[in-house]
């Protein structure tokens, strides 16, 4: 008897908890990776010289500031998913699924805290030598773009599976995911913009998700 209204209002729940959390990530990270694409240049012609801008340092000090949030809220959409799938979800498929999101986090984590170490050590005016930033700029590109990104791009496939086998998302998203994950994997060094891409795609799958709970309240 006592857990009868709790099993009635799960299944009402956890479609607007993984929206939520869905969109919460996909707003962070897309405002971090801008904020960082547009105060770290790609190929400055003074390395370490846009460090000495109180401007671009504070807005990059914010998108680093951003990540953990970002991650929380992505750890949060992936457990209530996995709630929404429930027995249906594939063991193999899951696996994957959770393995995958959480090394894209981890390395993403990884990224930004290389970052903020190399720029929390640098006193204006006086900068590092440049093999320290050309390795820490490296370290940091490599996690990102190499590594997370890829990462990114197997969740995206294996959520596609899951989709698809469980039909949760409609088809057009399905497609977009699938064109989603080949771009990150194939892809990912052509544009450094490119990397938005996983965040915009998991908004879209976060609001259709919020829409199709709000369509479904009435019957339920």
């Amino acid at each position: 008897m006592d857990q009868g209204p709790l099993q009635a209002g799960s299944p009402l729940r956890t479609p607007r908890a993984a929206a939520v959390a869905g969109i919460a990530f996909s707003v962070l990270l897309i405002t971090a990776l801008t904020l960082l694409r547009i105060s770290v240049p790609a190929r400055p012609a003074v390395p370490g010289m846009w460090l000495t801008d109180s401007g671009r340092r504070a807005a990059v000090a914010v998108a680093l500031n951003l990540v953990p949030f970002a991650g929380i809220a992505f750890l949060w959409f992936i457990g209530v998913l996995r709630d929404r799938i429930g027995e249906r979800e594939d063991r193999f498929f899951a696996t994957v699924f959770l393995g995958s999101g959480l090394l894209f986090i981890a390395m993403l984590f990884v990224g930004a805290a290389v970052a903020g170490a190399i720029i929390a050590g640098i006193v204006p005016p006086t900068l590092p030598s440049r093999d320290t930033l050309t390795l820490g700029r490296n370290v940091t590109a490599s996690l990102l773009n190499v590594y997370s990104m890829r990462m990114a791009a197997v969740f995206t496939l294996t959520t596609v599976n899951i989709a698809r086998r469980t039909q949760f998302v409609s088809r057009w998203l399905t497609l977009a995911g699938l064109g989603c994950a080949l771009v990150l994997l194939i892809g990912i060094g052509i544009n450094p913009w490119v990397e938005l891409l996983f965040p915009l795609w998991i908004l879209a799958l976060s609001v259709e998700i919020l829409l199709a709970r709000r369509a479904a309240s009435p019957d339920s």
